[in-house]
């Protein structure tokens, strides 16, 4: 379990929310993860159950439906989900899509998404990624033209969660032949406009309880008013809420880790080989004893970016460093927790199975390991 009573970023509030969300995911989301898994999506009772509850979107204003609490409270759900093991796509929705509508949204855009999003009766996506353009946006060929007074928006987007059960998509797209940076814009793409289609949902090593589509865009005809922040703003736009998105990313793998290696010292307890516990072995000790360290330091470091991101400071490079540091603690710590539990670790029926599935594609969505090193170069000088 998580323990967050002695990590000083959190206060009573906090806490109190935390009890909160365990309860709602152990009573709406533990008992369908099996179900969740064999359907590829979760239900959309769940998500309005969920929201409910209050545990979608914390960081939206009171005056659109949301609490208006700060991302620590995003922060506990995508903790609390994560150790549970659960694919939900909650943590999109909260931590990535809804900003840009808080942020960026005309006053008309954010009463008729955020409400809905708050309360789980909207589910939303947000497409950047193309067959030809993943890590790299500036390869981005989907493009919308002006007509009349709205848009013509082509192209094709891949790999995106929520997309087959999405009722809104923030869709990335030029808005000029110009290739590079220059010329993207963002678009509010609606279930039922002519033109927009979904393929099939996606077949994935991992998080198979969580639907991920490829999304059609054929001359979808859009009025003026679905365009999302500034012409030709959307890579500031993108950029601005990149490092977000990452230290999401960095939360739940880091709550990811804390579980296998709960499970590895709970299996190892139990276990035995040659008439003592496989903890008792020195090998086991020692592969246990590094996850433990690294998980001391992880936590450390991760209330450190989340406080600094509370408090606006956290930089582009400060969050692709964590995404890659803790995604990659993550992944060592899933594959050793999984190797400690021998062949039952192949075994689905295993948690540590689940867990290990699902985190090898945490280094590489939000931006691949290699890309976040690029960018922390970068930022050196």
């Amino acid at each position: 379990m998580i323990d967050a009573l002695d990590r000083s970023l959190f206060s009573e509030d906090h806490h109190a929310f935390r009890d909160t969300v365990r309860k709602v995911l152990d009573t709406v989301i533990a008992p369908r993860m099996d179900a969740h898994e064999h359907d590829g999506m979760v239900e959309r009772e769940a998500w309005a159950k969920v929201g409910a509850a209050g545990l979608l979107c914390p960081q939206v204003p009171e005056a659109y439906g949301g609490p208006g609490l700060d991302f620590a409270f995003n922060a506990i759900v995508g903790e609390e989900l994560s150790y549970m093991g659960s694919a939900a796509g909650f943590t999109l929705q909260s931590d990535i899509v809804a900003d840009y509508l808080v942020h960026y949204g005309s006053e008309e855009q954010k009463k008729r998404h955020l409400p809905g999003m708050v309360d789980g009766t909207t589910i939303s996506a947000i497409a950047m990624t193309e067959p030809n353009a993943g890590s790299d946006l500036q390869g981005m060929k989907s493009i919308a033209r002006k007509d009349g007074n709205g848009w013509r928006l082509s192209g094709s987007k891949t790999y995106i969660t929520n997309g087959q059960t999405a009722d809104l998509v923030i869709v990335c797209a030029r808005t000029t032949e110009e290739g590079g940076a220059r010329g993207i814009s963002l678009f509010l793409v609606e279930e039922g406009d002519d033109g927009f289609t979904r393929g099939r949902n996606l077949d994935k090593i991992g998080l198979p309880g969580n639907d991920t589509a490829e999304l059609f865009f054929d001359e979808v005809h859009l009025p003026a008013d679905r365009l999302l922040g500034p012409e030709n703003g959307g890579f500031g736009m993108l950029m601005q809420q990149l490092p977000q998105e990452r230290l999401s990313i960095a939360v739940q793998g880091q709550a990811s880790a804390q579980r296998a290696y709960d499970e590895a010292v709970k299996f190892t307890k139990d276990r035995t080989a040659f008439g003592k516990r496989i903890l008792d072995f020195q090998n086991t000790r020692f592969t246990l004893a590094d996850l433990k360290t690294k998980l001391q330091v992880g936590w450390a470091h991760l209330d450190w970016a989340i406080a600094r991101h509370v408090a606006g400071k956290l930089t582009a490079a400060e969050a692709s460093a964590a995404k890659l540091w803790h995604t990659e603690m993550q992944w060592q710590a899933c594959d050793a927790s999984l190797q400690l539990h021998g062949g039952a670790g192949y075994m689905n029926e295993y948690p540590i199975a689940r867990l290990w599935r699902d985190a090898r594609v945490a280094r590489i969505y939000g931006g691949t390991s290699e890309i976040m090193k690029e960018l922390i170069g970068r930022s050196i000088g």
